[in-house]
């Protein structure tokens, strides 16, 4: 009651204020006495700029060719300023200085990439996947003194890791020394399988001529392995179909049995055709599993299913490729650094280590 009786005189003057300004006053929009902007908290603006990113990071402009596909430059500059201005506002968030980092890697800006990962250890020097990525990229760029200092970092901090990034530094090795074939070997052992990678449809949902280029050497290999499972692998939607549904449609049309086939119609990447396919090869405990796609593909997918199997078996698996024939072997004898970068980027992707890591900018 006390409250009441306090309360009411000054909501009477308020209402009566309100009446007289209301009869006297034109009419008018009523505005605040108070710059409310003044008001935007920090958190706000932080928010607003991860959305921009984020929004960017969907922009459907992209290159693409046979062998890479990525975000148009442009968008990555604009993905990096504006996580870096998000960091500026909230300078413990080590997480904005890695997304941007990891974008400059997308650029193919490495050196501006090694920058921002460094400036992560400047807050946390401890930062087990800074000091991670720092051994890759300072590997891509052949400065070993480097990939030595961050080794023996991490050896403190998880050594465990450090035998996974040799160990990825080593299978990549080899992969890219392995020569280039563009068709299957002798006889396989074992329970075998052949994986092709998709490639993006046609506007109105038709398969590329590179995706039948693939099909045509699968096709050549199920005839002559015809124990083999096949796998296709490919899940962007275009008119509402897939390529992983179009691809195992186009061989059964061509006589191989529907029983031999497993589709994978959700994959968008490289990296999720070889996280999701590897476990249809656990599942059928595969043995031998050989990797189509475009020449200038086949060494990414290989390294990548090979990196996938750690963690989802078969243990004992083996993996080899069959190049299609968009360019000739000779020329990819010896990997481009664009292409090696893509092998080293995406092979962490696969391993577990997410590029983006700032809601709602997150991708593996």
């Amino acid at each position: 009651m006390k409250r009441t009786k306090l309360l009411l005189p000054f909501t009477l003057a308020l209402s009566s204020a309100v009446f007289v300004n209301t009869a006297t006053a034109a009419p008018e929009s009523i505005q605040p006495d108070i710059e409310l902007s003044q008001f935007t908290s920090k958190r706000q603006v932080v928010e607003q700029l991860l959305n921009d990113a984020y929004q960017t990071f969907k922009s459907p402009a992209r290159i693409s060719h046979a062998g890479f596909t990525a975000k148009m430059p442009s968008n990555m500059e604009l993905i990096t300023e504006r996580l870096l201005q998000a960091y500026q506002l909230e300078p413990y968030r080590t997480d904005l200085l890695i997304s941007a980092a990891n974008a400059q890697v997308y650029n193919s800006n490495i050196d501006k990439a090694i920058e921002l990962f460094e400036k992560v250890l400047t807050v946390a020097p401890n930062d087990l996947d800074a000091h991670s990525y720092l051994v890759i990229w300072q590997h891509f760029k052949n400065n070993e003194k480097a990939v030595q200092k961050h080794l023996n970092a991490l050896k403190n901090i998880n050594n465990g890791r450090v035998q996974d990034l040799k160990k990825i530094m080593s299978t990549v090795n080899r992969i890219v020394q392995t020569p280039l074939k563009n068709q299957a070997g002798g006889e396989q052992q074992g329970k075998t399988a052949i994986v092709t990678l998709g490639y993006a449809l046609n506007p109105d949902g038709s398969m590329h001529e590179i995706l039948i280029d693939r099909l045509n050497i699968t096709l050549a290999m199920a005839k002559k392995y015809p124990d083999s499972y096949i796998i296709t692998t490919g899940g962007v939607p275009k008119n509402h179909k897939t390529e992983g549904k179009l691809m195992a449609d186009w061989l059964v049309a061509h006589g191989i049995a529907r029983s031999r086939l497993i589709e994978d119609n959700y994959a968008r990447s490289t990296v999720e055709n070889a996280l999701y396919s590897s476990y249809a090869l656990a599942r059928h405990n595969i043995d031998h599993a050989t990797i189509i796609s475009s020449a200038s593909h086949v060494r990414r997918g290989q390294a990548l299913f090979e990196v996938a199997s750690w963690k989802s078996g078969p243990a004992d698996i083996t993996f080899d490729t069959v190049a299609g024939t968009d360019q000739s072997l000779e020329e990819l004898k010896t990997p481009s650094d664009a292409e090696l970068l893509g092998i080293y980027r995406d092979a962490l992707r696969v391993y577990g280590m997410w590029s983006y890591r700032s809601y709602p900018l997150e991708q593996r």
